[in-house]
Protein backbone atom coordinates (compact mmCIF):
# COMPACT_ATOMS: atom_id res chain seq x y z
CA UNK A 1 0.00 0.00 0.00
CA UNK A 2 1.63 3.19 -1.22
CA UNK A 3 0.60 5.39 1.72
CA UNK A 4 2.66 3.19 4.05
CA UNK A 5 5.93 3.80 2.27
CA UNK A 6 6.22 7.57 2.55
CA UNK A 7 9.13 7.49 4.95
CA UNK A 8 11.42 4.71 3.87
CA UNK A 9 15.15 4.22 4.01
CA UNK A 10 17.04 4.34 0.72
CA UNK A 11 17.33 0.97 -0.97
CA UNK A 12 21.10 0.89 -0.62
CA UNK A 13 20.95 1.34 3.14
CA UNK A 14 18.06 -1.08 3.58
CA UNK A 15 19.91 -3.74 1.60
CA UNK A 16 23.06 -3.37 3.66
CA UNK A 17 24.25 -5.99 6.08
CA UNK A 18 22.48 -6.55 9.39
CA UNK A 19 22.30 -3.14 11.06
CA UNK A 20 23.36 -2.69 14.66
CA UNK A 21 22.27 0.37 16.64
CA UNK A 22 23.18 0.92 20.26
CA UNK A 23 23.93 -2.75 20.78
CA UNK A 24 20.65 -3.97 19.22
CA UNK A 25 20.79 -6.06 16.04
CA UNK A 26 17.90 -5.94 13.58
CA UNK A 27 16.92 -9.06 11.67
CA UNK A 28 14.89 -9.01 8.46
CA UNK A 29 11.45 -7.40 9.05
CA UNK A 30 8.37 -9.64 8.96
CA UNK A 31 5.76 -6.96 8.22
CA UNK A 32 5.47 -3.38 7.00
CA UNK A 33 5.16 -1.77 10.42
CA UNK A 34 8.25 -3.53 11.73
CA UNK A 35 10.18 -2.48 8.65
CA UNK A 36 9.09 1.14 9.09
CA UNK A 37 10.16 1.07 12.75
CA UNK A 38 13.56 -0.32 11.82
CA UNK A 39 13.91 2.27 9.07
CA UNK A 40 13.14 5.06 11.55
CA UNK A 41 15.75 3.75 13.99
CA UNK A 42 18.38 3.45 11.28
CA UNK A 43 17.67 6.90 9.86
CA UNK A 44 17.65 8.75 13.19
CA UNK A 45 20.75 6.97 14.46
CA UNK A 46 22.62 7.63 11.21
CA UNK A 47 21.67 11.32 11.38
CA UNK A 48 23.13 11.82 14.85
CA UNK A 49 26.19 9.74 14.06
CA UNK A 50 26.93 11.99 11.08
CA UNK A 51 25.99 15.37 12.59
CA UNK A 52 26.43 15.24 16.37
CA UNK A 53 29.76 17.10 16.29
CA UNK A 54 28.15 20.00 14.39
CA UNK A 55 26.14 20.87 17.51
CA UNK A 56 27.73 19.33 20.58
CA UNK A 57 31.03 18.32 22.12
CA UNK A 58 32.10 14.83 23.19
CA UNK A 59 31.18 11.76 21.14
CA UNK A 60 27.75 10.59 20.07
CA UNK A 61 26.72 7.36 21.78
CA UNK A 62 23.32 5.95 20.72
CA UNK A 63 20.89 4.51 23.23
CA UNK A 64 20.28 0.79 23.27
CA UNK A 65 17.21 -0.14 21.23
CA UNK A 66 15.00 -2.49 23.23
CA UNK A 67 12.36 -2.04 20.54
CA UNK A 68 8.86 -3.48 20.69
CA UNK A 69 7.42 -4.86 23.91
CA UNK A 70 4.07 -6.11 25.21
CA UNK A 71 2.99 -3.86 28.07
CA UNK A 72 0.06 -6.14 28.89
CA UNK A 73 2.39 -9.06 29.57
CA UNK A 74 3.37 -10.07 33.08
CA UNK A 75 6.99 -10.14 31.97
CA UNK A 76 7.06 -6.65 30.42
CA UNK A 77 10.51 -5.03 30.48
CA UNK A 78 11.37 -2.79 33.41
CA UNK A 79 12.98 0.61 33.84
CA UNK A 80 14.54 1.28 37.23
CA UNK A 81 12.74 -1.82 38.49
CA UNK A 82 9.26 -0.74 37.32
CA UNK A 83 7.40 -2.53 34.47
CA UNK A 84 6.91 -0.44 31.35
CA UNK A 85 3.38 0.89 30.83
CA UNK A 86 0.95 -0.65 28.40
CA UNK A 87 0.29 1.39 25.22
CA UNK A 88 3.29 3.62 25.83
CA UNK A 89 6.76 4.35 24.49
CA UNK A 90 9.71 5.24 26.68
CA UNK A 91 13.26 6.34 26.97
CA UNK A 92 14.68 4.75 30.12
CA UNK A 93 17.05 7.39 31.44
CA UNK A 94 18.73 5.26 34.08
CA UNK A 95 22.03 3.51 33.41
CA UNK A 96 19.97 1.12 31.27
CA UNK A 97 19.76 3.92 28.66
CA UNK A 98 17.32 2.36 26.20
CA UNK A 99 14.34 3.24 23.99
CA UNK A 100 11.28 1.01 23.66
CA UNK A 101 7.70 1.12 22.39
CA UNK A 102 4.62 -0.97 23.07
CA UNK A 103 3.48 -2.89 19.99
CA UNK A 104 -0.19 -1.95 20.45
CA UNK A 105 0.67 1.77 20.62
CA UNK A 106 2.46 1.47 17.30
CA UNK A 107 -0.47 -0.41 15.77
CA UNK A 108 -2.95 2.24 16.94
CA UNK A 109 -1.01 5.02 15.25
CA UNK A 110 -0.01 3.00 12.20
CA UNK A 111 -3.69 2.64 11.33
CA UNK A 112 -3.56 6.34 10.31
CA UNK A 113 -0.35 5.98 8.30
CA UNK A 114 3.31 5.04 8.66
CA UNK A 115 4.44 8.51 9.80
CA UNK A 116 3.25 7.91 13.38
CA UNK A 117 5.84 5.22 14.14
CA UNK A 118 8.59 7.49 12.84
CA UNK A 119 7.44 10.18 15.28
CA UNK A 120 7.43 7.73 18.20
CA UNK A 121 10.94 6.46 17.48
CA UNK A 122 12.37 9.93 16.84
CA UNK A 123 10.62 11.41 19.91
CA UNK A 124 12.05 8.80 22.27
CA UNK A 125 15.46 9.21 20.62
CA UNK A 126 15.03 12.92 21.31
CA UNK A 127 14.70 12.14 25.02
CA UNK A 128 17.91 10.12 24.82
CA UNK A 129 19.62 13.14 23.26
CA UNK A 130 18.27 15.40 26.03
CA UNK A 131 19.78 13.07 28.61
CA UNK A 132 23.18 13.58 27.00
CA UNK A 133 23.03 17.39 27.16
CA UNK A 134 23.96 19.92 29.80
CA UNK A 135 20.93 21.20 31.70
CA UNK A 136 21.11 24.64 30.06
CA UNK A 137 20.49 23.04 26.66
CA UNK A 138 17.20 21.51 27.76
CA UNK A 139 13.89 23.37 27.74
CA UNK A 140 11.33 23.43 30.54
CA UNK A 141 8.83 21.49 28.45
CA UNK A 142 10.88 18.40 27.75
CA UNK A 143 8.13 16.60 25.84
CA UNK A 144 7.71 19.32 23.24
CA UNK A 145 11.48 19.67 22.93
CA UNK A 146 11.60 15.94 22.18
CA UNK A 147 8.96 16.46 19.47
CA UNK A 148 11.02 19.33 18.07
CA UNK A 149 14.16 17.18 18.04
CA UNK A 150 12.13 14.45 16.31
CA UNK A 151 11.31 16.87 13.50
CA UNK A 152 14.94 17.97 13.23
CA UNK A 153 16.20 14.38 13.21
CA UNK A 154 13.81 13.14 10.55
CA UNK A 155 14.22 16.21 8.34
CA UNK A 156 17.99 15.89 8.68
CA UNK A 157 17.78 12.22 7.77
CA UNK A 158 15.67 13.17 4.75
CA UNK A 159 18.30 15.68 3.64
CA UNK A 160 20.93 12.96 4.03
CA UNK A 161 18.83 10.70 1.81
CA UNK A 162 18.16 7.96 4.37
CA UNK A 163 14.49 8.81 4.97
CA UNK A 164 11.92 10.21 2.53
CA UNK A 165 9.22 12.72 3.51
CA UNK A 166 6.15 12.92 1.32
CA UNK A 167 3.19 15.26 1.35
CA UNK A 168 0.70 14.17 3.97
CA UNK A 169 3.11 12.72 6.53
CA UNK A 170 2.65 15.57 9.03
CA UNK A 171 -1.12 15.35 8.52
CA UNK A 172 -0.94 11.65 9.41
CA UNK A 173 0.86 12.50 12.64
CA UNK A 174 -1.72 15.16 13.54
CA UNK A 175 -4.63 12.82 12.79
CA UNK A 176 -3.19 10.04 14.95
CA UNK A 177 -2.48 12.41 17.85
CA UNK A 178 -5.98 13.90 17.71
CA UNK A 179 -7.85 10.60 17.43
CA UNK A 180 -5.74 8.85 20.07
CA UNK A 181 -5.62 11.84 22.46
CA UNK A 182 -5.92 10.61 26.07
CA UNK A 183 -6.47 7.04 24.83
CA UNK A 184 -2.87 6.03 25.52
CA UNK A 185 -0.20 7.30 27.95
CA UNK A 186 1.95 8.39 25.00
CA UNK A 187 -0.77 10.57 23.45
CA UNK A 188 -2.15 11.97 26.72
CA UNK A 189 -2.44 15.72 26.24
CA UNK A 190 -1.88 16.59 29.89
CA UNK A 191 1.57 14.97 29.80
CA UNK A 192 2.74 15.58 26.25
CA UNK A 193 0.83 18.64 25.04
CA UNK A 194 -2.10 18.98 22.65
CA UNK A 195 -1.96 17.56 19.14
CA UNK A 196 -1.55 21.07 17.72
CA UNK A 197 1.28 21.92 20.14
CA UNK A 198 3.06 18.69 19.30
CA UNK A 199 2.72 19.14 15.55
CA UNK A 200 3.91 22.76 15.87
CA UNK A 201 6.98 21.60 17.81
CA UNK A 202 7.69 18.86 15.26
CA UNK A 203 7.33 21.34 12.38
CA UNK A 204 9.65 23.83 14.10
CA UNK A 205 12.31 21.13 14.26
CA UNK A 206 11.83 20.39 10.57
CA UNK A 207 12.15 24.04 9.60
CA UNK A 208 14.83 25.28 12.02
CA UNK A 209 16.83 22.15 12.71
CA UNK A 210 18.47 21.17 15.98
CA UNK A 211 19.35 24.78 16.88
CA UNK A 212 15.66 25.68 16.78
CA UNK A 213 14.97 23.14 19.53
CA UNK A 214 17.54 24.57 21.96
CA UNK A 215 17.28 27.65 24.21
CA UNK A 216 18.76 30.57 22.27
CA UNK A 217 20.93 31.85 25.09
CA UNK A 218 22.35 28.43 25.92
CA UNK A 219 23.22 27.64 22.32
CA UNK A 220 24.84 31.05 21.88
CA UNK A 221 27.05 30.34 24.88
CA UNK A 222 28.20 27.08 23.33
CA UNK A 223 27.15 24.88 26.22
CA UNK A 224 28.68 21.44 25.94
CA UNK A 225 27.13 18.03 25.93
CA UNK A 226 28.69 15.84 28.60
CA UNK A 227 30.08 12.45 27.65
CA UNK A 228 28.39 9.32 28.91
Amino acid sequence: MAHRHRMRVCAGLAAALLTVSGGHAFAAPDDEMTQDIETAVQGVDAYWDAHWSEFFTQTYVPPTVLGEYDGASSDAPTCDGQPLDDDNAVYCSTDEDYVAWDTDLMRFGYAYGDAFVYLVVAHEWGHAIQNRLDAELRTVDGELQADCLAGAELEGAAQDGTVVFEEGDVDEIHTALVRDADKTPWTKEGDHGSASERVDAFTMGQELGVEGCLPDEAFAEGAAAPGR
